[in-house]
């Protein structure tokens, strides 16, 4: 009995350790760096004579963090002056296509270089310490400007450009763009530096990066009450810089590009793909803009979901100020000139040249991926009688337009329908090499998967070693959410709809559960327990919409919450003093009145803290009741936060105490204690729509600890409500759902790890809840005989991760090519990473073992 249950703890603590490093593995194989070709592009030498000169000498670059098109454009957008801009012609305005990752790092990649970013920035955006992500040995229109020596380059805003361009700026002021409680000083920062700038004619380059907006968004989505303010606030930045341009000699000759990094979907989110999220607004702006004669209507309405104007590629800035400045296309470009400005060119030659050294320039990467012998005028294959694959027509249709464009800059032929085939190719170009695979490692690819089969074999071994192994039965039903949750990764609307799968196996256990209750009880009244218990999942599943299909459906959040907020503070309430109730009747090794006293105290400060959260955060929803709060109570709110978490911490350390050093029969409240204690964190870092869900939460614990349940069954229900809940709180598999309202309680800065921490509780609230709940699952049948019970809880929790894993990655390699690899598959994955990590060996192996310990450690 000793040797199986060493061997079995050996085995586990094998496979287990087998899980990161199969991730990192495979991680490297899937995320490669993508190569570029090193150096500054220089003027090549063409018949058509030196290239034309740009009709701007300076520019100001302005990113308004997460300005969504309609935000801008639509009727009831805050842009009033710039929409007089476009009704005059001194803005031209597009819709930018911005592609997945939208985050702001590889946002910044593409509109600098006019690549495609690769997904791995998605990773390191998040880290602001990390220096290998820099643009400072790439080509880019910054390095080009630099190059021309047309002034000094100053930067004011998110610091995310000074990482990229280390040592690029002449002067610069940077600020944290992690820091999302702040709405207000991020961009005064940056305001602040205008004027005196303005007034300076010794820089050829400003960039503004302004982050209000998108913190707005963040906190309390796109229809906040902040969000049109902030608005106004960027429109009066728009209309002075624009003043200067028109009222200062040195800024005459001032290009003014104002844009969207992303865009941001309806709860306020962004990094996957949606319509809002890939459709920032884009605006050329200068009192030359009219001679173009270009103007539009504004406000208007779009032709598409989030389309207004014309919609060009993100990566087609590159390009097109390289040529509106007069500087060579960086050499890893793929966008293409906007041919919008081409009329800012007299002669056909001139605007000849700008398309064809930019096709030049795109050719160069077509013929590094697919060799140049198709696409040289001098080479005896004819590509036009080839068989008809999309290189082939590229390779044939750019043997008739360079040997045209000589006859076009000449006069010699039409120029329209050459400009527009040539702008058509560069397009396909651009479509082709943007939708071209990633340089994938494909050995680490086969390795980390095998190591995550390995894992896999390694405890299915130890379930057949252990003492007291789990029944047949259990093994099954495990195997039977498993395998069927795994086989679903290899279809892409079964990861967005991933949700739909846990409703309904949870419906399914939960029904089992009850029916095997009631067969064992033979009593009617035993059905209501059930019954109950199938009513609160059912109000779970549907209090906040989630997945993609039907993201901006009704729910009981929408539809009943947020028109009647009295019907969300009535369970918030009740589930904070059911919390303070658990804390007093659990904390053992104080005396009655000083429990008291403490569990109210608790429950005050995290109350009170939520209330006034929840009044900058979504005044619409707290009904008043924070200003009663602050008549009391006036902290800031950090400080609320910290004293929040330190009275935790305190009870945590009581309850340590209780069950190491207290009377004996401490322990037997720890377990209980501590799932009080977390609840009330969960709390604090929940939106206040979100609480409920722990009530409903803690209604159906109550329930499942009136059945007779063995370990096996209660593993499978543990697994089954984690994710059940985290749906419920509104997570999906796209990186747009991870919410950042509450990463920053508590903390005045940046923090990586605090943030972190932080974020993950805030998105993972639900499943930690259920770890905290199991336990007392698992404590119970400890203390009714079954002393292996969380050796098994971990061996069928592992057994669900390892096989998952697995499963996720062999998707991802199987799929690697598939259209959707980059915005379904690889999200999934990094959400896999935080389940297996994060969830399953944080959380449930060794928080739920410390726990489980504590709980048990004096029984006999």
């Amino acid at each position: 009995m000793v040797y199986q249950k060493w061997l079995t703890g050996a085995l586990l603590a094998i496979a287990n350790a087998l899980i990161p490093l199969s991730l990192i593995v495979f991680a490297t194989g899937f995320f490669p760096y993508k190569p570029f070709l090193p150096g500054l592009a220089q003027y090549e030498d063409l018949a058509f004579g030196p290239p034309p000169e740009g009709p701007f000498d300076k520019i100001v670059f302005m990113v308004i963090d997460a300005l969504r098109s309609d935000f801008v454009y639509s009727g009831d957008s805050g842009f009033q002056f710039t929409q007089q801009l476009i009704r005059d012609g001194k803005a031209i305005p597009f819709t930018a296509n911005a592609r997945s990752p939208t985050v702001t790092m590889p946002k910044i990649k593409s509109i600098t270089t006019g690549s495609v970013p690769s997904f791995v920035d998605l990773i390191l955006n998040i880290d602001e310490g990390d220096k290998s992500s820099s643009l400072a040995a790439q080509d880019t229109w910054l390095a080009q400007l630099k190059s021309k020596d047309i002034g000094k380059l100053v930067m004011y805003g998110d610091d995310t450009w000074l990482k990229l361009f280390p040592d690029t700026f002449d002067r610069a002021d940077g600020t944290s763009s992690f820091f999302v409680a702040d709405f207000t000083e991020v961009d005064h920062n940056v305001t602040r530096n205008i004027p005196a700038e303005l007034d300076n004619d010794d820089w050829g380059l400003m960039v503004l990066h302004y982050l209000g907006l998108d913190h707005i968004g963040h906190k309390s989505g796109p229809r906040s009450v902040n969000m049109v303010p902030k608005q106004k606030e960027m429109d009066g930045i728009i209309r002075d810089i624009y003043g200067a341009l028109e009222t200062k000699e040195h800024l005459q000759s001032t290009l003014f590009v104002v844009c969207g990094d992303h865009g941001m979907n309806d709860a306020g989110n962004h990094g996957a793909s949606s319509p809002g999220e890939t459709s920032p607004a884009l605006l050329f702006m200068s009192p030359g803009m009219a001679s173009l004669g270009i103007s539009h209507a504004s406000p208007t309405e779009p032709h598409g979901e989030f389309a207004y104007y014309g919609e060009v590629e993100q990566s087609d800035i590159a390009p097109t100020i390289a040529g509106l400045m007069g500087f060579p296309v960086s050499k890893n470009n793929l966008g293409a000139f906007i041919p919008e400005f081409l009329p800012f060119w007299f002669s056909s030659e001139d605007q000849v040249q700008i398309l064809m050294r930019n096709a030049r320039q795109i050719l160069q990467i077509v013929t590094a991926t697919f060799g140049a012998e198709l696409f040289d005028p001098r080479s005896t294959i004819d590509p036009c009688a080839l068989e008809g694959t999309t290189v082939n027509a590229l390779a044939c249709e750019w043997r008739r337009l360079d040997a045209q464009a000589a006859m076009v800059a000449k006069g010699e032929l039409a120029s329209l329908a050459w400009v527009a085939s040539t702008i058509a190719w560069l397009r396909e170009s651009q479509s082709l090499m943007s939708s071209m695979a990633s340089n994938y490692n494909m050995l680490r690819l086969y390795l980390g998967t095998g190591l995550a089969l390995t894992a896999a074999c390694l405890t299915l071994s130890a379930v057949y070693v252990a003492p007291g192994q789990p029944s047949e039965a259990g093994f099954l039903s495990m195997l039977l959410v498993t395998v069927p949750y795994g086989l679903m990764m290899f279809a892409s609307s079964f990861v967005e709809e991933e949700h739909h799968f846990w409703y309904w196996a949870s419906t399914l256990w939960l029904a089992y559960l009850g029916s095997r209750e009631i067969r064992r009880s033979h009593r009617t009244w035993s059905l209501l327990w059930p019954v109950a218990g199938l009513a609160i999942l059912r109000l779970l599943r549907a209090w906040n919409q989630t997945g993609q299909k039907f993201a901006g459906a009704p729910d009981i959040v929408k539809t009943f919450i947020v028109p009647q907020p009295v019907l969300l503070w009535v369970p918030v309430i009740a589930m904070y003093s059911a919390t303070a109730m658990g804390i007093f009747n659990n904390l053992d090794v104080l005396p009655p009145f000083l429990r008291a006293t403490f569990a109210v105290a608790t429950m005050f400060s995290a109350l009170a803290f939520k209330l006034r959260f929840t009044a900058e955060d979504a005044p619409e929803l707290e009904m008043g009741m924070a200003d009663l709060v602050r008549s009391i109570y006036e902290v800031s709110l950090p400080a609320n936060a910290r004293f929040t978490f330190g009275l935790l911490g305190v009870g945590a350390l009581l309850g340590v105490y209780q069950s190491l050093v207290g009377n004996p029969r401490g322990a037997r409240y720890s377990a209980r204690l501590f799932h009080s204690l977390y609840a009330m964190l969960a709390m604090t870092q929940s939106r206040a729509t979100n609480i409920p869900i722990l009530l409903l939460s803690a209604f159906l614990l109550r329930h499942l600890q009136s059945l007779h349940m063995s370990g096996h069954h209660i593993t499978i229900t543990c697994i089954l409500l984690q994710f059940v809940t985290f749906f419920a709180y509104g997570g999906t598999n796209a990186v747009s759902s991870v919410d950042l309202s509450s990463a920053y309680n508590g903390i005045d800065g940046f923090n990586v790890g605090a943030v972190g921490v932080l974020t993950f509780l805030s998105n993972w609230a639900g499943p930690v809840f259920w770890t905290t709940g199991t336990n007392i699952l698992l404590v119970e049948r400890f203390r009714r005989g079954d002393r292996g019970v969380l050796l098994k809880h971990i061996m069928l929790a592992t057994l669900f991760t390892t096989i998952s894993v697995a499963f996720v990655m062999a998707a991802c390699t199987a799929l690697r090519t598939h259209l959707f690899i980059w915005t379904v598959f690889s999200p999934k994955y990094l959400y896999c990473v935080a389940w297996s990590l994060g969830q399953h060996l944080v959380v449930n192996v060794a928080l739920g073992s410390v726990l489980f310990w504590l709980g048990t450690c004096k029984s006999d």
